[in-house]
Formats: structure tokens, C-alpha cells, sequence
């Protein structure tokens, strides 16, 4: 982790900023009422492209506080929390008001006897009661800004206190002011260091107490801006919270513990609008498995959505997700603190060949670039390090260079190679005076360089000078405590980095109105039917995505004469509504090539289907296509995010090796092709075994096709499943073979 910054500290924020290499950026949220434009930025499926950040400058500096319940009771809970509340009302300057009906004074503050009695209008109510419904409308009467309601009993605990949670947002709607909670706590009012320096955290959790590892970085010298413990969310939620410290000047990183998101949407808008800024977003997302998705949801009353679309969404807006409470302090140090990297290479250097290589295999596996260092600079390394020992990256001093004058010598030619933008240095335990001498020399480098460098300090005791005062002294290196952590933290700050300097909102390009597709497939829908195969290519075709030649017939001699026109070979397919999977059902024939087997295929599907009881449409006489790579792709909806698009591997293969990416649209050309790369059959399309490349260009084209269609027809389309699309070699295109569409 990051350690403290030591000497005078100015009061000048752009000047602090600057002196760590970062550009500062502008707050730009305003109390001034949307434009018109911004009231219908829609998109063509009446979704918001944007949402603006909400003021809550308010909330977290406010000028007059009430506290509704307060006392100073012995034994009383409330006592506490009251005595809380008024010590931070003295640090933010804030006026604090009292609320108790039976009670003349508190802590030697007058009490007044209900909110309609207070002296002014205060921008912040805090509810120590247990039933907040009557006191918000109360305060709506008052135009109090903010409240915050501590009591439990709400959707936590099942249908009678999600009811009562509804009742209570639907008030607050109505009033006017914005509600953070209820079942929060008190952890918006820590009592924060004001003497650290730099760029900050500002942290968002459901559960206060997993907050609590990232609120004590403090003690190692982290700065800590805010704190939003959300709670239930029956108003404020995190997306809100986000899209608020995105904006603000002195936060480097946002970090977030999430159990349930509240909008998918809403929590889209936020990411998109941190990404847009250059704010990293570090998030524990739970509910991975089962179990974890139960807990969240009996916790917190909320949707957890299903984890692999939650996952992609959060990495197609360059949210970045990590597993534990120790991943997400360390990872969002690192990205508030560290300067945009010049390089994306990484060299490993250590007093020891057997922790370099092991250090090395570790990152490579995880995705980091390793780079050989150049001959040259292997030569001026092996100046000041014995020729025996391997300098190509990792470099392996050996040990007794790092004693004397060389290892500074070392350290600084490392940096300058224009390959690297990270020096990492695992120190897998302590040996004075090297390891000493050692930390010294890189903190001493970090002062001089751009480039970031990291240290892993493996002691398990973490007492020694050399880790607790020399590291966690600086301001410039990064201190880890295992390599794991590290992995972790420099992949995410290398790609956060990748991610923005590239990154164009896909709401911008969103389309606002629909497309002349829109109204021939609406007249092809059926609410709440499944689409027959024949019907389902129809609504492929409105939109542009190329089907086989075929024909739809219903008699033996119908099916000879189609076969002539679409040209033999032929595939005959059963067409109903009802029929998903007309292969087990023995309901479809290929390869034909004869009149005759037209006409015994034509017989034994339709006595099959009639065996089966399933009613059709016709039987399909369809093109023969056999050569290409079979994909899916398809639309499902999910309850949290809407219509989210997939593609994977097609054929049965979809079902055995579930190799599918997803994404939430919108999103644009680049996204599509990112999706191909995260499959790990991807290298199908590239031709493999002789077999030519695949036509990408026109897998996309039908990505993005599909995009369309589910964002135009929005909830009326159920479900989608082209599967298997044909993709041809290159330049040749893709055929939609077969495909499923489910109303709704």
C-alpha cells in the first residue's frame, strides 16, 4: 500500500495534484435545473443516455444538521449516536439542532419539540427513530435537502418489510428530498485525517463493516475523502454516489462493496460518466455463486442480477472487480495515487533468482507484459552486476550489489529503459542491512521517476523499520504485502489506463430513433408466443441478417419444386411454433439431393411431428451451407440491466462448453470485437487445421444487427437465439442456419 506523505502540505489542491503528475480535473456538477435536451437524451428504447450527477455537496458539508430523536439518556443508543453527530457537526462547521418532543435540551444544545419547530431550514435530517414514514413528511413540509434513516426492518427482511421499504421511497419521491438508507449507519460521519495529502479514495459500501479495512488506510497514510454506507437504497443508491465523486476534484479512485445493484441502467450511467473523467471505479461486486447471491439479496433486499452479465458490465464500462476486501484496498490505493504509466512493461527485480522467477511466472500468467530487456541494456546492467547472473527481466542482483553504491546505480538504469513503466521489487523477507539499504534506494529512485514502482514486503511480521518506516514513509512507491495483491493492483492500473485513454461513451452514439427495421419486425411479433423457425429468419432478415435460401411448403410436391429453386443439396426442417429442438426430435433431414428423398423426408417429418403432437407451420426447404464456424448469438433480458446480448461457439457446443461473452448495449464496433477475443475458441475464426479464417467483419456486422434489434424492440422480445450462425471465410459473410425468437 501506499504509505503517508511526509513535510509541509499546501493548501492549494491543483498544486498538490500536479506535484504527483496528475492532470486535476474540473467539478462540474450544478444545482441549476437540466436543459431540455437533457430531460429527452432517450434512447430508442426510451432509456436515459445520461443522468446527471446529483448534488450532494450538501449531504457531506452541510451547513445546518437536525437530529430527530436526539438524546443524551444514559444507557440510551441514541446517546451515542448523538454525541457522534455533534462532534462531526464541529469539524464540517455545521449548525446541529436537536429534535426530541420531551426533552428541553441535549449535551446543552436547546431541543426543539418537532422539525416544524426548527429555526431554519437545514440542508440535513438524521432519523434516530424507528419508524422514518411520518418524519419524511414532515421534513418534505420543512424542504429539508437530506435525510438519512438508521432503522432496520425494511427489505431485509423479507415481502412485509420490502412493502414497507416502497411505501417509504414512494414518500420520498414525493417530497422532494433525497433519502440515503434506511438500515445505514453512521459511517458518513467518520472523523477523517485532514493532514494526508494527494489524491483520495471515496468509498460506497452496502455493509459498513466491509468498509472498515479501506477506512484504516488512513493509518498508513491513504487519504479518505468520503464515505457513503447506502444501505437499502430506498432513494440514494451507489450509482448516485459514483456518479457524484466522479466529479469531484480530489478523488483519485472510487472504491465500492456491492451486494445488490438498484438500476442496472442508472449503475451503466454512473461507470460510463467515472470513465469519461478518468476516475478508476474498484469494485466487490458478491454474489458470484448461489449462496452469495441468497445472502446479498436476504441482506440487502435487492437484485443481484446474474453474475456473468453484472461481470460484463462492469468490465465494458472499465469498472474494475476484485474478489476481496484486501484486493480492493491495495488496488484502489494504487490507482488514486500512481501517475499515468509511460510504458506498459514490467521488470521484476529481486536479491534472488528463485523469487524473481516465481514472481515472473505469476505475472505473466496474469496477463502482465514481461519484456527482454535489450542487449545493450543487459551489458550496462553487468557492469555493477557478476555476468553469471540472468539480467534479461527478471534481473537478479545477487544480493551484495544492493549493499554499496551499485544498487541505486542498477535501479536508476532499470528506469530508464523507455520499455518499462514498472519496477517491481519483491522483498520476500527481511535482511538487514541489504533489504534495508534496498527499500532506501527505491524510495529514494521514486522521488526521481515518473515511473511507478512497487515493492511486495513479505515479512509476516511487519515491524521492521525498513517496511514501517522507510516505505510506508513514501508517498511515491507502492507497498504490497503479498505478490498475489500486487498482480492484482498493477494489471488493474495498467489496463484503467489502456481503458480511458481510448474510451468514447456508447451513449453518445446510442440511436435515438428507431430504424425502418423497427416497424416490419413489430408486425412479426406475437406477445407471448414463440416464433416458428420460418417466422423467426423473418424478423432476421428485417433487420438485415442473411438466412439461407429457402421456402416454406406444405405438401410433398411443394417441397420437390422448392428443392429445384433453392438447389440441391437441401436441409428439410419442421417450422411450428412450438418447436425449440427439432434435431432431438428427429425433425430435421440434410444433404438431400434427390426428388425422391424430398418426398420421404416431407412424409416422415410431418408423421413425426403429428406423432408428437406438434402442430406446424410448414416444413422448410432450406439452402445447404457447410462450410464455416458455427456460432451463437443471441438476446436474452436481464431483470437488472434489460436486453443484454451474447455470443459464444454454436452448435451443441454452446450448451457442453458454455464459451460465451456477453455485453449490455449499448455499445459499439470495438466492444463486438472484444467479446470474439474474450472466447476461448476464438482461435476458430482465425482458421485452424488448414481451415481459411473466418469472416469476423460479418460476425460483427450481425453483433451489432442484433444490438439493434434488442434495443428497438426492448421487452417485446423475450428471448433470441441464431444458433447456429454459419460464419463463412473471409469476405463470403454469415448465414443465420437457424434461429429461435420467444415474445413477450
Amino acid at each position: 500500500m501506499l504509505g503517508s506523505t511526509h513535510g509541509t502540505l499546501t493548501t492549494d489542491f491543483r498544486a498538490r495534484v500536479e506535484a504527483c503528475g496528475e492532470t486535476p480535473r474540473t467539478a462540474v456538477h450544478s444545482t441549476a435545473a437540466p436543459s431540455a435536451e437533457d430531460t429527452v437524451a432517450l434512447d430508442v428504447s426510451g432509456r436515459p443516455l445520461h443522468a446527471d450527477a446529483p448534488d450532494l455537496d450538501r449531504f457531506f458539508r452541510p451547513e445546518s444538521v437536525a437530529v430527530i430523536g436526539a438524546s443524551d439518556a444514559d444507557g440510551r443508543p441514541n446517546t451515542g449516536i448523538t454525541r457522534q453527530l455533534i462532534a462531526w457537526a464541529e469539524r464540517v462547521g455545521a449548525r446541529l439542532h436537536p429534535v426530541h418532543p420531551t426533552r428541553a435540551t441535549v449535551f446543552g444544545l436547546p431541543c426543539h419539540a418537532s422539525v416544524a419547530d426548527l429555526p431554519e431550514q437545514v440542508d440535513l435530517a438524521v432519523l434516530l427513530v424507528a419508524d422514518p414514514l411520518p418524519i419524511v413528511e414532515q421534513l418534505a413540509e420543512a424542504k429539508v435537502k437530506f435525510a438519512v434513516a438508521f432503522a432496520s426492518g425494511f427489505a431485509e427482511t423479507g415481502d412485509e418489510g420490502a412493502a414497507a421499504q416502497a411505501r417509504l421511497g414512494a414518500a420520498v419521491r414525493r417530497s422532494g428530498l433525497r433519502l440515503l438508507g434506511p438500515n445505514t449507519n453512521l459511517n458518513a460521519f467518520e472523523k477523517f485525517r485532514e493532514d494526508l495529502d494527494g489524491p483520495a479514495i471515496a468509498l460506497i459500501t452496502q455493509s459498513g463493516h466491509q468498509g472498515r479495512p479501506v477506512y484504516t488506510l488512513q493509518e498508513l497514510g491513504i487519504r479518505l475523502s468520503h464515505w457513503a454506507p447506502t444501505g437499502n437504497e430506498a432513494d440514494l443508491e451507489t450509482s448516485d454516489f459514483i456518479s457524484y465523486f466522479a466529479e469531484q476534484p480530489e478523488v483519485g479512485a472510487i472504491a465500492c462493496y456491492v451486494e445488490g445493484l438498484k438500476d442496472g441502467r442508472q449503475f451503466l450511467l454512473a461507470a460510463d460518466r467515472a470513465a469519461r473523467n478518468g476516475v478508476p471505479v474498484v469494485a466487490v461486486k458478491v454474489g458470484r455463486t448461489e449462496t452469495g447471491a441468497r445472502m446479498a439479496a436476504s441482506h440487502t433486499g435487492k437484485l443481484t442480477g446474474a453474475d456473468t452479465v453484472v461481470d460484463a458490465a462492469m468490465r465494458q464500462f472499465g469498472v474494475i472487480r476484485v474478489d476481496g476486501l484486501d484486493e480492493l484496498q491495495d488496488t484502489a490505493a494504487l490507482l488514486a495515487r500512481a501517475r499515468k504509466p509511460l510504458a506498459d512493461g514490467v521488470v521484476v527485480y529481486s536479491i534472488s533468482g528463485g523469487t524473481g522467477a516465481h514472481f515472473s511466472d505469476l505475472a505473466t500468467e496474469a496477463g502482465l507484459s514481461i519484456p527482454t530487456l535489450s542487449q545493450a541494456k543487459q551489458d550496462e546492467l553487468h557492469q555493477w552486476i557478476p555476468e553469471y547472473l540472468g539480467v534479461s527481466n527478471p534481473v537478479d542482483n545477487g544480493g551484495h550489489p544492493v549493499g554499496d553504491w551499485r544498487g541505486r546505480k542498477i535501479i536508476d538504469a532499470i528506469l530508464a529503459d523507455p520499455s518499462v513503466g514498472v519496477l517491481i521489487c519483491p522483498i520476500t523477507g527481511p535482511f538487514p542491512p541489504m533489504s534495508d539499504k534496498l527499500a532506501q534506494d527505491l524510495v529514494d529512485a521514486a522521488e526521481q521517476t515518473d515511473k511507478l514502482i512497487c515493492v511486495i514486503w513479505g515479512s509476516p511480521v511487519g515491524t521492521e523499520e525498513a517496511y514501517r518506516t522507510t516505505l510506508l514513509g513514501s508517498s511515491r512507491v507502492a507497498t504490497f504485502r503479498t505478490f498475489g495483491n500486487c498482480i492484482t493492483a498493477v494489471r488493474a492500473y495498467l489496463g484503467h489506463h489502456r481503458f480511458t485513454s481510448s474510451y468514447r461513451s456508447p451513449f453518445e452514439d446510442a440511436p435515438r430513433t428507431t430504424s425502418p427495421s423497427f416497424r416490419k419486425a413489430q408486425a412479426l411479433m406475437r406477445p407471448g408466443q414463440q416464433l416458428s423457425e420460418h417466422a423467426a429468419k423473418q424478423l432476421l432478415r428485417a433487420y438485415g441478417i442473411r438466412v439461407p435460401r429457402e421456402q416454406l411448403v406444405t405438401s410433398a410436391a411443394a417441397a420437390v419444386r422448392a428443392a429445384g429453386l433453392v438447389g440441391y443439396p437441401v436441409v428439410m426442417k419442421a417450422s411450428g411454433p412450438q418447436l425449440a429442438h427439432k434435431t432431438e426430435l428427429g425433425l430435421v433431414k440434410i444433404g438431400l439431393t434427390s426428388a425422391s428423398q424430398i418426398r420421404d423426408a416431407y412424409r416422415e417429418l410431418t408423421d413425426i411431428a403429428r406423432y408428437e403432437n406438434v402442430p406446424l407451420d410448414g416444413i422448410l426447404v432450406c439452402q445447404m451451407v457447410e462450410r464455416g464456424v458455427e456460432m451463437v448469438v443471441g438476446v436474452t433480458q436481464d431483470e437488472l440491466f434489460g436486453p443484454t446480448v451474447t455470443v459464444g461457439l454454436g452448435g451443441v457446443l454452446v450448451e457442453v462448453l458454455h464459451d460465451v461473452a456477453v455485453r449490455v448495449p449499448p455499445f459499439g464496433e470495438d466492444q463486438a470485437r472484444a467479446m470474439l477475443g474474450e472466447l476461448r475458441g476464438h482461435a476458430l475464426l482465425e482458421g485452424v487445421r488448414g481451415a481459411p479464417p473466418a469472416d469476423v467483419d460479418a460476425l460483427v456486422e450481425v453483433i451489432l444487427r442484433v444490438q439493434r434489434m434488442a434495443m428497438e424492440l426492448g421487452d417485446e422480445l423475450s428471448e433470441l437465439d441464431i444458433n447456429p450462425l454459419m460464419v463463412l471465410p473471409r469476405g463470403q459473410g454469415a448465414v443465420a442456419l437457424d434461429a429461435l425468437a420467444i415474445c413477450r
